[in-house]
């Protein structure tokens, strides 16, 4: 049995940017750390994702990263794209390898998958498939959007892009990739620009722009605090109309619009009522509209489940021990993210606590911050 002073469930975004800033911001040694993901490696995950639908920038700006200096991105590499100087993909990843390194937080990665956690002294013991640990303090920050969701009406045809059997680049024939977001937008680019495809983009509403996944005034104060003083029903609300899922930047409403007079790209509003496989193979979609659409492969960007993160151990945990939750089923916290005495959460699970930008790297770094200056106090 191995006991750390801190240890982190999830190795993605949340559970790195986190253990930086406890290295960096609050002068934990990595050696005190222990970072439990079922992964090889981390931020696994992310890579594999935006690796797969050919991300080449990330959404968010150059100070939005796994360090607590804003300037990090800056300092290491310069490729970046527009006014808001997006990092590319590969430098944030590469940047965040030598931040892992440097820390030493990469020689603090177990894989393992956790099962069980219980109380015990000083804090608390977790049981993994393989290890069991125990820790003064416990950090949980299981990934946001673990469970892809396909729509009914097109099962069992379709793939979820983020199914890890889904190669982009083995696909052949007319592609119809469904879904209005960034995730699509890119993948239907992608589809589009190789030479063997016919790429169809099927979207059930209007396209809409967003530059950033939530305003940006929900990184500071103003409106911060006026979502602190709203009751948790309120917050869940507010969180549901501000965050801007379905969307896309405008250079890639610019990209699709582009190939579609190309004529390598068609767009549809319509929304899939049913889908089955024909004899000889191919996927017919019938469509809200009356018409059908026949496809060789039907993508679905279609977003993730809405459960609650690491529901399998985490529900238990509330049960046994009580664990305070909004109606919502989420947890009910203090500012500094500390759910009960020596657990903290991060990413998806301190929604209620650091607002709309809660899933993504801004909200990373505002959760990561806060919990290293509670320990600094």
């Amino acid at each position: 049995m191995r006991d750390v002073s801190w240890l982190i469930v999830g190795g993605g975004i949340q559970g790195m940017t986190a253990a930086v800033h406890l290295c960096r911001q609050a002068g934990i040694s990595a050696a005190d750390i222990a970072v439990v993901d079922p992964h090889p490696e981390p931020l696994a995950v992310w890579k594999e994702r935006t690796e797969k639908i050919r991300m080449p920038y990330l959404r968010s700006t150059f100070v939005h990263h796994l360090s607590p200096d804003p300037l990090e991105l800056v300092k290491r590499g310069d490729s970046f794209l527009g006014r808001y100087k997006r990092p590319s993909r590969s430098m944030f990843y590469d940047t965040s390898k030598e931040l892992l390194q440097e820390t030493g937080i990469a020689d603090s990665w177990l894989q393992d998958t956790v099962v069980h956690v219980e109380k015990s002294q000083p804090g608390w013991t977790v049981y993994g498939k393989k290890n069991t640990l125990t820790t003064a303090n416990l950090l949980l920050a299981p990934g946001g959007g673990s469970r892809p969701v396909i729509p009914a009406a097109l099962q069992p045809e379709a793939v979820h892009v983020y199914d890890p059997s889904f190669d982009p680049s083995a696909v052949t024939g007319r592609a119809v990739v469904v879904g209005g977001g960034i995730s699509a937008a890119h993948t239907a680019i992608y589809l589009a620009e190789q030479r063997h495809t016919e790429t169809v983009l099927l979207h059930r509403k209007p396209l809409r722009v967003s530059q950033f996944d939530s305003d940006p005034g929900w990184l500071g104060p103003k409106r911060m605090q006026a979502f602190s003083r709203m009751d948790h029903r309120r917050r869940r609300r507010c969180i549901h109309t501000e965050r801007r899922t379905g969307t896309m930047t405008r250079e890639l409403l610019f990209k699709l619009r582009k190939l579609e007079r190309d004529g390598r790209l068609k767009m549809m509003q319509d929304e899939a009522a049913g889908s089955r496989r024909c004899e000889d193979g191919m996927v017919e979609l019938e469509l809200a509209s009356g018409s059908l659409l026949s496809a060789d492969s039907v993508t679905a960007c279609t977003g993730f489940s809405k459960e609650l993160p690491g529901s399998a151990w985490i529900q238990p945990l509330i049960d046994a021990y009580s664990l305070p939750c909004a109606d919502c089923g989420y947890p009910k916290l203090s500012p500094s993210l500390m759910w009960t005495d020596r657990l903290y959460v991060t990413g998806a699970l301190a929604e209620l606590e650091i607002g709309p930008s809660a899933r993504n790297i801004a909200g990373a770094q505002r959760a990561a911050r806060r919990i290293a200056a509670s320990v600094c106090m």
